[in-house]
């Protein structure tokens, strides 16, 4: 373990040590002492603490440093700095690095990455400044980038390695296998080799165990797979990560219109698609918008105002409720305290099922084939929990405000309130999936605006009638 008083490390040390502590977070020591050195520009320490440490952990330093040592860093670790690490960090803290560095010292560190990491750190840039650094880099590299950048934001185009390897038909395993060993400008890693036409036509592919495991002699074409599962360039990535998830690939080749290869895609590309969407569905159910931890108070306090301001809005729809009940409310202030109760089980209900069908909606698994049966389902689950909890709250009202009418009532209002929220929760997601908008976005606020007005109303209401007719 590392020596607050000790100052100085070797490389290997540096790689043998824990950087993350117990909870996992880079350790307050390590990140004290590459602060110090980055403070007296002492290159070879930095080296000795940073040069060989793995990418990821050097992003979660990066986030923890202030924003001019983290440029400082970059530049005094010159060329060693491996700019794989941006693709670990924050957007935020991401863009704010590449604002500060020289458009020189980006397109060096750009060119030592593969095509898919390089993409995902220019595409977020002012397309000025983007062009300014690609007009740094050579013109086969420039050109790779630029064709990669055209494709659609969130497209299988984006995602993609233009790094592969790719054979003639008329290949043998041998001179595949020569080929290979002979060839220094490969793929960092690959599990397939990719047969191709004249033209460039995807033919099928052959999986590196099947290729080892063959004689030298017998051609490729006899090995590879035709029916090889590929993907279109212009595909939404979340399509494709499905189809990974669903046949449990490890790569897949990318084809463009005329069914050439241009690219491939591997499982470590999918991982971070299916965490970007399982992020940005949790951020959106609860309001939040695309916002970063490092974001500023101003931009996460602005991506926050516009949905409060929309329960804000609701909020007042439902309290319109409580004031149609003004008098009943006067007359009997138990209805007073009672009433959250009923809203507040609902809005939790209608959370419960509406994140269930958000989920299932993302992942294809509610759908026109079964969203009946799945409906019925959560209608069933809604009254089975509305008799349970009418009896409980009906016990409970009963005996604190010694009135056994009142826990009739409140019963009743369970019951209505719950079989609304399971009937919200999953319809209000399907409706909103129909018309094209995103329930993960949309639901909350429709779904909280339900149960309240139906709780009070429903409370209220019979309430009014009960106590009415009694």
């Amino acid at each position: 373990m590392l020596e607050k008083n000790d100052m100085t490390v070797t490389a290997t040390e540096a790689s043998r040590v824990a950087l993350r502590d117990e909870d996992g977070a880079i350790r307050s020591d390590y990140v004290a002492r590459v602060v110090a050195a980055i403070g007296a520009a002492d290159v070879k320490t930095l080296h000795d603490l940073v040069g060989a440490v793995h990418e990821a952990d050097v992003g979660a330093l990066l986030e923890r440093l202030e924003s001019e040592d983290r440029t400082k860093l970059i530049e005094l670790m010159g060329p060693d700095f491996d700019f794989t690490a941006l693709v670990e960090v924050d957007d935020t803290v991401r863009e704010e690095i590449l604002e500060e560095l020289p458009a020189e010292t980006v397109a060096e560190g750009v060119r030592e990455l593969d095509s898919d990491d390089a993409v995902y750190i220019l595409e977020d840039l002012p397309s000025d400044e983007r062009a300014e650094i690609l007009e740094q880099l050579p013109s086969i590299e420039r050109v790779a980038l630029a064709r990669s950048l055209d494709y659609p934001e969130g497209s299988a185009g984006r995602r993609m390695q233009t790094e592969f390897i790719a054979v003639q038909p008329t290949w043998t395993v041998g001179h595949t296998i020569d080929y290979l060993r002979a060839t220094e400008e490969l793929p960092d890693r690959f599990y397939e080799v990719y047969v191709v036409g004249p033209a460039q036509q995807l033919l099928g592919a052959v999986a590196l165990d099947q290729l080892l495991r063959t004689k030298r002699p017998v051609p490729v074409a006899e090995l590879m797979n035709p029916d090889r599962r590929k993907v279109g360039a212009g595909e939404d990535q979340n399509e494709v990560a499905r189809m990974f998830e669903r046949y449990n690939l490890v790569a897949a080749p990318v084809v463009d219109t005329q069914d050439r290869l241009v690219g491939v895609l591997t499982v470590d590309d999918i991982v971070d698609v299916i965490e970007e969407k399982a992020d940005e569905e949790i951020k959106a159910l609860g309001g939040v918008g695309d916002e970063e931890l490092s974001d500023s108070v101003w931009i996460i306090a602005r991506s926050r105002f516009n949905w409060l301001l929309v329960n804000l809005a609701t909020a007042f729809l439902a309290s319109s409720v409580l004031g149609l009940f003004e008098g009943q409310l006067q007359k009997m202030v138990a209805l007073a305290v009672l009433a959250p109760i009923v809203a507040s089980q609902g809005g939790n209900a209608a959370t419960q099922t509406m994140t269930v069908a958000v989920r299932a909606l993302a992942t294809r698994d509610l759908g026109h084939a079964n969203a009946r049966r799945i409906v019925m389902r959560e209608l069933m689950v809604g009254i089975l929990n509305g008799l349970a909890f009418a009896i409980i709250t009906g016990v409970v009202a009963s005996f604190w405000f010694k009135l056994p009418d009142l826990g009739v009532v409140i019963g009743l209002a369970m019951m209505c309130n719950l079989f609304a929220a399971a009937l919200g929760g999953i319809l209000i997601p399907l409706a909103l999936d129909r018309f094209r908008a995103d329930p993960a976005v949309s639901s909350g606020v429709f779904v909280t605006t339900v149960t309240d007005v139906v709780g009070f109303f429903s409370f209220l209401g019979i309430a009014t009638l009960w106590f009415g007719l009694r």
